[in-house]
């Protein structure tokens, strides 16, 4: 088992990484905050770091200065959604083991964790039988279907890769005419919507779903509180309306329910 670090201000990165890393038997910590991250780092000595870069208190290269103080050798991987050339060449030169951008495929990230364990197992000698990753199973064919709508392509790769993980089948949409011809290909069991959308927001979307007959579990998502909007989205029959950032074992729950309310 290995112990690793998140360092990431947006939390719902923070919970995808836990249920990866966890289910195959690691200890997960999570900081949100540079500051934090460090203090954790410090008390911890985790074997391997996952950095974001761009924090509001303290940005990733500092907290990665700070870390190679308190360990010249420490295996750090970063992980950012705004990383520039001179960034990554500024972090290469601190010795990341790895640069990689939000929105990656899991297996990458997986990979990317991988090296950095064999890495460590190297410098410590250490069982590589105690610490390896596994890809998640693909879900198989009678896995619930999961369509996801959202505008922001974080938020539509976090949801997708952690519902993959968990043994749904995902797709996803950008806005709600995609989301439209997309059940018209093959109609989701439960439908993931973000309520604030260009063109067609999260409503007007559902209201067009239940035209078209779709009975299937709904589950809105929002980053902002207009109460005539999210009313109307609970009086059309979705299970729930969450706020972001969400916390993605509550929106697992939700699509439990949302399914197991609307099975045939």
């Amino acid at each position: 088992m290995a112990t690793i670090l998140v360092i990431d201000d947006e939390q719902m990165i923070g919970d995808l990484l836990r249920a990866v890393f966890s289910a195959h038997g690691h200890e997960v910590l999570t900081a949100t905050s540079g500051r934090e991250g460090l203090e954790i780092f410090r008390n911890w000595k985790p074997r391997c770091t996952l950095l974001d870069l761009r924090m509001p208190d303290m940005d990733g290269i500092a907290v990665l200065q700070e870390i190679r103080k308190i360990d010249s050798d420490a295996r750090v991987t970063v992980l950012t959604g705004v990383g520039t050339d001179a960034l990554e060449i500024r972090a290469r030169g601190l010795g990341v083991t790895d640069f990689l951008r939000k929105g990656a495929p899991l297996e990458i990230l997986i990979t990317a964790m991988n090296r950095a364990i064999q890495q460590w197992v190297k410098m410590t000698e250490a069982p590589p039988t105690a610490v390896a990753l596994e890809s998640a199973p693909s879900p198989s064919p009678e896995a619930a279907s999961i369509l996801v709508v959202d505008d922001e392509p974080q938020i539509r790769s976090m949801l997708s890769q952690f519902l993959t993980m968990r043994g749904y089948r995902v797709r996803v949409a950008q806005d709600g005419p995609t989301a439209l011809a997309m059940v018209e290909e093959a109609l989701p069991q439960f439908v993931i919507l973000d309520m604030y959308m260009p063109g067609m927001n999260g409503l007007e979307l559902l209201r067009e779903l239940r035209v078209r007959k779709y009975t299937g579990g709904v589950l809105g998502l929002t980053g902002a509180r207009d109460e005539k909007l999210l009313q109307g989205v609970l009086d059309l029959g979705a299970v729930d309306v969450m706020g972001k950032p969400v916390d993605l074992e509550k929106v697992e729950l939700a699509v439990q329910l949302g399914c197991l309310l609307t099975a045939p």
